[in-house]
This record gives C-alpha cells, sequence and structure tokens, in this order.
C-alpha cells in the first residue's frame, strides 16, 4: 500500500507508538505532557460543547489530565484502548485527538472512534489525514476487523469525514448518547478493514 511510505510508524522516547503524518505527530501522549492536552480542551471548550457530554468542574483541571493520561497508557499498553492525540510537528500544540475506545477481541475484533479537532485547524484537511494515519494502525497493527463510528445528524463536518474515509452508514439510533444535557439521536457508521 502506498499509504506505508506516507505515513511512518516510529517509538517515541517514552515507548509509546507514535505516527506520524504530513503535518502532525499522533502519540499516546506522555503524562508530563497534560499541560497541552488541558490547553486543547480549556482552548476549544465552546468548540466541543455541542458534541460533547456535560462536563463537570474537575474536567478542566491539570489533575484531571494528568490521570487521564495515566489510563490512556495504561490502556494503551493492555490493548484496550487507544487514545491518540495529534501534535503538531515541534510538540508544542495539540491540533487534535482520535480515541479507539471498547477494543473487543474474540469474535467481535472492533472498537468505537471517537475523534476532535481544534476549531482553527478546521476545513484544512487535518482530522481526515489524522485518522487515516490512525485507522491504518488499528487495522494493520492492532489487527482490528470493524471501526464504528457514531455521529449526530446535525454534525454535517462529521458526517463528510466519516464518508471520505469509507465508513458506510448501518443504521440510526434514537436518543442514543446524552450530548450537551439532551438526549441525541445518532446515525451508526462502520468501517470494515478489507
Amino acid at each position: 500500500m502506498c499509504r506505508k511510505r506516507f505515513f511512518g510508524t516510529r517509538s517515541t522516547h517514552h515507548g509509546m507508538k507514535m505516527l506520524n503524518t504530513p503535518n502532525t505527530k499522533l502519540e499516546i501522549l506522555p503524562v508530563a505532557d497534560a499541560a497541552l492536552l488541558l490547553k486543547y480542551y480549556t482552548d476549544n471548550q465552546a468548540h466541543l460543547a455541542p458534541w460533547e457530554p456535560v462536563r463537570d468542574e474537575n474536567y478542566l483541571t491539570l489533575s484531571n489530565w494528568q490521570l487521564m493520561l495515566e489510563n490512556a497508557q495504561t490502556a494503551f499498553e493492555q490493548g484496550s484502548e487507544y487514545r491518540f492525540v495529534a501534535l503538531n510537528q515541534d510538540r508544542t500544540e495539540v491540533m487534535g485527538v482520535c480515541n479507539f475506545t471498547g477494543v473487543a477481541r474474540g469474535a467481535f475484533q472492533a472498537c468505537y472512534l471517537g475523534y476532535s479537532i481544534s476549531e482553527k485547524y478546521q476545513g484544512q484537511g487535518l482530522m481526515q489525514e489524522v485518522l487515516t494515519a490512525a485507522i491504518d494502525y488499528m487495522f494493520q497493527t492492532v489487527g482490528l476487523n470493524r471501526i464504528i463510528a457514531n455521529y449526530m445528524p446535525a454534525n454535517e463536518r462529521s458526517a463528510g469525514v466519516l464518508k471520505k474515509l469509507g465508513f458506510e452508514q448501518e443504521g440510526y439510533a434514537r436518543r442514543y448518547l446524552k450530548i450537551a444535557g439532551q438526549w441525541e439521536d445518532h446515525v451508526l457508521t462502520a468501517k470494515i478493514n478489507e
């Protein structure tokens, strides 16, 4: 596949996997860099709020993100979750995130995908670039068969990204998740490792 030449993989100095794309570095972020992730969520709080659950007062604290990253590293080592952070090339800013959670093995070999991108980087093709590399990793390295991604019908940007990536609609779930304090319907999609 030509993608193999386009997206390189190497280990970071922390022993975690890092994927290189033309404009980003994708990492399982070390705890020492929790302030970068806190800044991402603080700067994008209003931008992300319509698409996320209501957060408690501890969410935007350094201690919360240190704990979240500690848990993400443990989950990565156990193969239960892969929470990638997309950094700019000099690792000074978080541009977006993509999380592969609920990894199921056995006969299913699947997971759920969630993602977001900084408001200032919208519309530049970066989310598609990041997800292309991360999905390739999940299929080729982790060995999954199916990645499930669900989005709210009003989220046209997300719908467009998933369609470009080859996700196919598989259903529609009423009152699927409580987002921004309201139960929201979701379009159910998946991409198969073919």
